[in-house]
Parts: C-alpha cells; structure tokens; sequence
C-alpha cells in the first residue's frame, strides 16, 4: 500500500469536503458517511478538519506500517 498524501487530503477536503471524500481517503468511513448525510457535519466538522488532516493521514501511515511490518 502507498502512503496518503497531506496535500492530497488537502484537495480532496478543500473540494469533496462536505461530502466526506477526504475522510474516506484517509480510512475514516463511517465519518466519511456521517460527512456526506450532513454536509460536512454542518460545516462544523468541515472546519475542524483543517487543522487535523495532516494527524489523520500520518495516522493513516503509520498503521498501514504496522499493518504491512514495517515497523
């Protein structure tokens, strides 16, 4: 598996945010689900997640690692 990109997620919240797509990028589907029936949590957690993307895609990274014995 590749690692995820900070810029990519970046994009992708910057543009799909609302509907979630930057946390299906990075794993969180069932958050990537609750973004896209409420609008990026109404726009509350659309927000929240500039300032958290880049701990979710090195989180992301670093269990890929583990899960690939990497580490």
């Amino acid at each position: 598996m590749e690692h995820k990109s900070t810029l990519a997620a970046y994009l992708l919240w910057l543009f799909f945010g609302l509907i979630g797509i930057h946390r299906f990028y990075v794993g969180h589907t069932g958050w990537g689900i609750a973004y896209l029936l409420t609008g990026g949590l109404f726009l509350v957690g659309w927000l929240v997640d500039l300032f958290l993307i880049p701990s979710y895609v090195l989180n992301y990274n670093h269990r890929m690692d583990h899960a690939m014995g990497k580490e």
